[in-house]
């Protein structure tokens, strides 16, 4: 297994190989890249050869394909090649482009409802010959990944950040707060309840986001296990609850309506730390003027919305 033939191996190789082991058949790999099935055999063949190791098992007849453990351990590399390549392909595009062209942006929710229709709003008045494409997730997972891809040049996230090729500028802290009807006797209190009175409550929260499992890691940190009498990924779903008397609302202050009359929120306060507000991007990428200026709006707007008691940007 010299380098020197290890260096025959081209992208296309790679990719065959990732598409083989994606769809588990040669024709749907070939039906996928647009090429015919031999293509796709001489493809693998050409990469077993340069490798010098069986890359996928062929068990005949109707049942599908797998990589050997070899095949797999390739495959994780050809994964990251891929990654760059398109990567490279969307720096080059934004160097390209310039003051033109698209900035894509990944948000979660609440970000994508309170900060980004006003910061959108001015970096179109400022870039106008820029469009910008938006992609919501409630996986900061999923959205770090597309970055890494090159498939987003900027994404909305809670740090910290997961192991990987990224940077990032924090934005603003965002507090936790207890959603509840005007008349409640939580709303009269002079003082906010402790995380222990909290997990007394009947809870309504997110059912899977960052924001919660970083919430739910204070009360395990207590010894504390918090009733919760429904879950919605919807912040509206939660409002409605919310107003109805169906329970109490465990949100961050920036998924909270600040003109819903029909509820309020109480802050708890400096004992429960709040959650951190950042946006992220590829470290080795090219980051083109638009995006930095994207980013430079985005943290003058949300300083001002952390300083705003209702939390809204005008």
């Amino acid at each position: 297994m010299e380098l020197d033939q290890w260096l025959g191996i081209e992208v296309r190789h790679l990719a065959a190989l990732q598409a083989v082991a994606e769809t588990g058949t040669f024709r749907a790999a070939a039906s996928r890249l647009g090429y015919t099935q031999s293509a796709i055999s001489q493809q693998i063949a050409t990469l077993e050869r340069l490798v010098g190791a069986k890359l996928i098992e062929r068990p005949g007849g109707p049942r599908a394909v797998f990589l050997t453990d070899t095949g797999r351990l390739v495959l994780r590399h050809a994964e990251a090649i891929i990654a760059r390549l398109q990567a490279a392909q969307a720096d080059v595009t934004a160097m390209v482009e310039g003051g033109a062209g698209s900035l894509r942006v990944g948000a979660f929710q609440s970000a994508g409802s309170r900060i980004l229709p006003e910061l959108v709003r001015r970096f179109r008045a400022d870039w106008p010959h820029v469009t910008v494409q938006l992609t919501e997730s409630a996986s900061d997972n999923e959205l770090l990944a597309c970055v890494e891809r090159g498939d987003l040049d900027l994404s909305f996230v809670m740090p910290p950040l997961p192991e990987g090729p990224f940077e990032m500028v924090e934005l603003m802290r965002d507090p936790w707060v207890l959603l509840v009807p005007p008349d409640s006797p939580v709303a009269a209190r002079r003082e906010p309840p402790s995380l222990r009175e909290v997990a007394e409550l009947p809870l309504i929260g997110a059912r899977l986001c960052r924001s919660r499992e970083q919430m739910h890691a204070q009360f395990r940190a207590r010894g504390l296990e918090p009733k919760y009498v429904f879950h919605s990924d919807e912040n509206n779903t939660v409002h409605g609850l919310v107003a109805a008397g169906a329970g109490i609302g465990l949100l961050p202050k920036l998924a909270v309506d600040p003109n819903d009359d029909r509820v309020l929120a109480v802050e708890l306060g400096p004992r429960v730390p709040p959650r951190v507000i950042a946006v992220a991007w590829h470290r080795d990428r090219y980051r083109s003027r638009a995006a930095e200026a994207f980013v430079e709006l985005a943290s003058e707007l949300c300083t001002r919305l952390e300083r705003s008691p209702r939390a809204a940007v005008a």
